[in-house]
């Protein structure tokens, strides 16, 4: 039995957040090439998917030296000691956890891009700040760095509405809190988009309902 092509693996996502009670084309996708070569990268664009996501600095910026035509996202971790290669780099960095963070890649630009992420799962491998210190960094962070909103990871295990209608709530009191719209709320990957689309997300991070399994 021959793999799907991109191109249908695309059109059963599309499907699925409308079948979700969403429009597709008001829902962003981040097709996460991580762990994929330039090819892949190069076939995402083709296909439309222009907002590439990687994990880590040090396997992006070779991609981005030589693949032309998207906009990169930094989704992974970033260690303070990386804001330098990072900052200016990337459209958007998606993983901004601490206050320390925020001031590196202040340092370098000040005008970058960024989500606040959250540890709504409160699983101790995940990245994120806590819940309940949210408020106060996504307030400094905002003054700092160019907030475009939050992102974070459902849980490993068990239903993902709960943590994700909690982000949800903290991204409308951010709104709040900053006194402007933050047009985004990145949230849901290939396991469990159509609950994040349900509690609202308006960016979606997928790799293996893209691509398919990693090799790497």
């Amino acid at each position: 039995m021959t793999e799907p092509t991109l191109l249908e693996r695309l059109a059963r996502v599309s499907a699925r957040i409308a079948a979700a009670g969403r429009n597709p084309d008001e829902v962003a996708i981040v097709a996460v090439t991580k762990g994929f070569g330039v090819e892949a990268c190069r076939e995402a664009i083709a296909a439309g998917l222009l907002i590439l996501g990687e994990n880590r600095v040090q396997e992006a910026l070779p991609k981005m030296e030589v693949v032309q035509g998207a906009q990169w996202h930094l989704i992974g971790h970033l260690q303070t000691n990386k804001a330098k290669q990072a900052a200016g780099r990337f459209a958007l960095i998606q993983s901004v956890d601490s206050l320390r963070l925020a001031e590196a890649i202040a340092r370098h630009d000040p005008r970058q891009a960024v989500l606040v992420e959250v540890n709504i799962a409160r699983e101790p491998q995940k990245s994120g700040v806590a819940p309940e210190q949210a408020h106060e960094l996504i307030a400094t962070v905002a003054t700092l760095l160019d907030l475009q909103g939050l992102m974070g990871m459902g849980p490993s295990e068990g239903d993902p509405t709960p943590a994700f209608n909690e982000l949800r709530l903290l991204h409308t009191l951010a709104e709040q809190r900053v006194g402007r719209r933050l047009p985004i709320l990145s949230m849901g990957m290939s396991g469990d988009f159509e609950a994040a689309l349900a509690a609202g997300s308006t960016m979606l991070r997928l790799g293996q309902a893209l691509f398919g399994p990693r090799a790497t």
